[in-house]
């Protein structure tokens, strides 16, 4: 097998090629302006560029036979072939692609990102992807997109498995993410311990392959009154490939440094687990771990003679877990093992000469393993462990099995009089299955197994929409003109695990049903025997949820160019839900250029989010640390009476104000956007502390609920500078990207419950943690014949968090809350980080590439008095806890 690979990038290697050519080039329209963000690509590839706000392009092709493709939003793809020239002007003609998606923040065919009078940007994954050696979307988006935010977690159940991403600080369910321009299913998965975004649901981007994504637009703005719910940060529309050209792909190897540096065991003073690749919880000494393999493969071809297209791609991902320093309490910190497959079509075909038919979705499936915090032996004091199943005790693997699918299916019209009709469904489902490894249930003693199906949840979403669409040239300097309507529905479940994984059993090995008559399993000691899968207890029968809801929303939107320069935008929208009522929102956004190197922008909107069918009814019993005890703890569905005699209502929707004001400059080769936003939320969901429940005759002695908590506010500034300048034969390219940011906290809403209790300075710290500072990145590229180089700089804002000793020792005054911060302040302080990479193709069928993300092996500031929530040396905070990641890449085509 090894020489038969050796053989076939032999026979590539050796293909007779011509040299590269660097090609150049301005486009404009049929009036002479020029265009910025026109998508050039070397067609049969994957190796394309987008035009700057001057216009101009420099791209290398593979020899003087190549074929250039210019596709842009609103106008005729073209297809130009290269025949040795080095300078390529081009002038593109309106229409309406076969499959065109519209961009983000418009409702116009017509309208380019740029052209929008708020701010867009447009980022190409698939490149992004392949030169930066990251396998998934979040970690690609985290050093692409200054405003967006994700860092993996550990120890912090679900969301090891989900990342949790956000954008400008607000919650990961406050950024609404497209697919086509189609609304994208949610994660069942509510955040819950440990992390960034901890009582919300967001959407897994991960389970998207980046190798199916053509781009990536980013909407920084509030836009609840143009899509729904969800769009108060923004809005996310991932645009699918569409290419038809023959099979692209590549494989990609990584793999990341176990070095921490000196001095860990000497500042903590205690026996460390993981440091420098030794006294490892596998017992294998490495110098590298998180070995990662990513194979992508992406197939196009044309339907018929009439621009019809399929595209399919296909991506395997395969994960090893990491081990970090820890204690003996988390001697398994670390990033979660992954074992992932993909599958994504992209489709549309011509029905008539003014319709099509379109279609695109997927399937996702992952297998995740993660380690819960270790139990120690019972010669050691620990009544969790089992002596004869673990004499040494033992760290739980939380394992899940997690299936995404999605399925859109639409036909779009042109009318004879102009109006544009798309009527549209739209299915996604998504299914998390808990299993539980390598544990006990302590009070079945020797007759527990080790492995234990602990149950799960699913969400699944339906979205039917008819959408009309005109532009009315007659108008003023243009017209456009839309309205639609969409109805959604929603169901969340949850199901059960087997008996063992939730039950209590007593001394006669039998689960506990009637408390009265049974007593519960002792050790030894005497001591009651917790009941449950150690690391993540079973969702029982009493926790099982099969709840839906219906959402219908209409909508009109209207965008007036008075003049050429002036653009005025307005939107209307109402929704109606089945649980909670209804809303209205709208919004009014304009942009004037000045001149034809300087526009200004702005906007005001209000904005919504309708809380999730997760956060309505998610319902647990599990063993929570509170006050140092390890207690039976209840998260209370909203709905439940538990939570109403604590005082706390039923849960409404999210409400919020944007504001923003920018502007975008073109100097020549140099190009600058800047854009200042404030963002008010009243009725931010939480999930509260928790409350003293010992007295309710439940089983158990604390509580914590989903409540409608806080009002916040958050004001902050985008930055994006860039410059490109092509020469003879190279290009060179300079970026920066920067995001300044605050969030307030500017009313909990704790009505008569103490303040401390239920959304107290450690709960506070997190939802203001997501929220950092600042981040700005500096990229640095430059190419010449067949080689190309970028380095990019990140620099992340010093972090602020409360750690566990809140949780162990909560405070109920703010004497003692006083106390606690001068002992329990974690801070890590702001860090730089260097990636780099090299790229050389070797034929023009064949790229090798070669680089380093986290180059000089930075980690959060460590923490040596063992409190961190995540049980490390540090919470994944800033660059996260994995350290330096070295990869190589090789990039083909057929």
């Amino acid at each position: 097998m090894k020489r038969l690979l050796l053989a076939l990038l032999t026979l590539l290697v050796i293909h007779q090629v011509d040299a590269q050519l660097t090609i150049t080039g301005r486009i404009t329209d049929t009036d002479g302006l020029t265009l910025f963000g026109v998508n050039v690509a070397e067609k049969g590839t994957s190796h394309g560029t987008v035009t700057d706000l001057d216009g101009a392009y420099s791209i290398n092709v593979a020899n003087a036979d190549a074929t250039l493709v210019f596709s842009y939003v609103g106008y005729e793809t073209k297809e130009i072939k290269v025949n040795g020239n080095t300078t390529i002007d081009v002038i593109m003609n309106e229409g309406i692609n076969l499959g065109e998606v519209q961009v983000v923040g418009t409702r116009s065919y017509r309208r380019s990102s740029t052209e929008t009078p708020v701010a867009v940007d447009v980022i190409d994954i698939a490149d992004l992807s392949a030169s930066s050696g990251k396998a998934e979307i979040n970690q690609i988006l985290q050093y692409a997109a200054p405003s967006f935010n994700a860092t993996k977690q550990s120890g912090s159940d679900g969301a090891d498995h989900i990342d949790p991403a956000s954008l400008r600080g607000l919650g990961p369910d406050q950024t609404l993410v497209l697919i086509n321009g189609k609304r994208r299913h949610q994660s069942s998965l509510v955040n819950v311990f440990g992390t960034r975004g901890r009582g919300n649901s967001g959407t897994d981007l991960n389970a998207l392959p980046a190798s199916a994504i053509d781009r990536i637009e980013i909407l920084r703005d509030g836009s609840s009154a143009q899509y729904g719910s969800d769009a108060i940060a923004g809005v996310m529309n991932i645009v699918l490939k569409d290419q038809t050209d023959g099979l692209t792909g590549g494989v990609t190897y990584g793999m990341y440094s176990t070095s921490v540096g000196d001095g860990y065991e000497a500042q903590a003073g205690d026996v460390l687990y993981n440091i420098e690749g030794t006294n490892r919880l596998d017992s294998v000494d490495k110098s590298f771990d998180g070995n990662t393999i990513k194979l992508d493969l992406n197939y196009g071809l044309p339907i018929g003679e009439n621009g019809g297209f399929v595209n399919f791609t296909t991506e395997y991902l395969s994960k090893e877990r990491t081990l970090r320093p820890g204690w003996s309490w988390r001697k398994g910190y670390g990033s979660a093992a992954i074992d992932g497959f993909n599958f994504m079509v992209n489709s549309a075909i011509p029905l008539a000469a003014n319709t099509e038919l379109y279609a695109f979705g997927g399937r996702n499936f992952r297998d995740t393993d993660a380690n819960a915090f270790s139990r120690e032996s019972f010669a050691d004091g620990d009544n969790r462990s089992v002596p004869s199943l673990y004499p040494n005790g033992f760290t739980p693997h939380i394992t899940s099995s997690i299936t995404d699918v999605s399925a859109s299916v639409g036909i779009r019209h042109t009318m004879n009089n102009g109006w544009v009709a798309d009527f549209s469904n739209t299915y996604g489902k998504n299914y998390f299955h808990y299993y539980i490894k390598g544990t006990n249930n302590a009070s079945m003693k020797e007759a527990s197994p080790t492995d234990f199906d602990a149950g799960g949840h699913s969400l699944s979403q339906n979205v039917t929409g008819l959408d009309f669409t005109k532009y009315f040239e007659e108008i003023a300097s243009g017209f456009n003109l839309a309205y639609g309507l969409e109805y959604r529905t929603e169901n969340f479940e949850i199901f059960s695990g087997e008996v063992a994984s939730y039950a209590q059993y007593d001394n006669n090995g039998l689960p506990i049903t009637d408390p009265v008559s049974q007593q519960p399993a002792t050790d030894t000691n005497g001591d009651q025997l917790p009941g449950g899968a150690q690391g993540f207890p079973g969702y029982s029968p009493a926790n099982v949820v099969d709840r839906g809801r219906t959402n219908i929303g209409l909508y009109v939107d209207g965008e007036l160019n008075i003049t050429d320069p002036f653009l005025v935008d307005a939107a209307l929208r109402f929704e109606n839900y089945s649980d909670f009522g209804s809303t209205f929102n709208w919004k009014i956004a304009s942009r004037y250029t000045l001149s034809d190197k300087l526009t200004v922008r702005g906007s005001f909107s209000t904005g919504f989010r309708a809380p999730s069918l997760a956060q309505i009814h998610y319902n647990l019993i599990f063993n929570n640390f509170v006050a140092g005890e390890s207690l039976p703890s209840l998260l209370s569905s909203n709905t439940s009476t538990v939570t109403r005699a604590f005082g706390i209502g039923p849960l409404q929707e999210e409400t919020s104000v944007n504001g923003s004001l920018g502007f975008t400059l073109t100097l020549g080769a140099f190009t600058a956007t800047i854009d200042g936003y404030s963002i008010s939320v009243k009725d931010r969901i939480i999930l509260t502390d928790n409350f003293d429940a010992s007295g309710l005759g439940l089983g158990v002695d604390v509580a914590q609920f989903f409540a409608n908590g806080v009002d916040t506010k958050t004001q902050g500034i985008d930055i994006v500078l860039g410059y490109r300048k092509a020469f003879n034969k190279s290009v060179f390219t300079a970026s920066l990207a920067g995001n300044l940011n605050d969030l307030t906290i500017e009313k909990i809403h704790n009505g008569d419950l103490n303040p401390f209790t239920f959304f107290g300075p450690f709960s506070q710290a997190y939802l203001e943690a997501a929220a950092p500072d600042y981040k700005f990145s500096l990229g640095l590229g430059y190419s010449i014949n067949k080689f190309d180089f970028g380095v990019n700089l990140t620099q992340f804002s010093k972090v602020i968090i409360q750690d566990f000793q809140w949780v162990d020792t909560p405070a109920t005054t703010q004497a003692e809350a006083d106390a606690l911060y001068a002992v329990a302040t974690d801070t890590y302080d702001a860090a730089l980080v260097m990636d780099l990479t090299a790229g050389y193709s070797i034929t023009d069928r064949l790229k090798v590439t070669i680089g380093a993300s986290n180059l000089f092996n930075k980690y959060p500031t460590p923490q040596f008095d063992g409190w961190t929530d995540q049980g490390g040396f540090n919470d994944s905070v800033q660059m996260g806890s994995d350290g330096a990641y070295y990869f190589g890449r090789i990039g083909f085509r057929f």
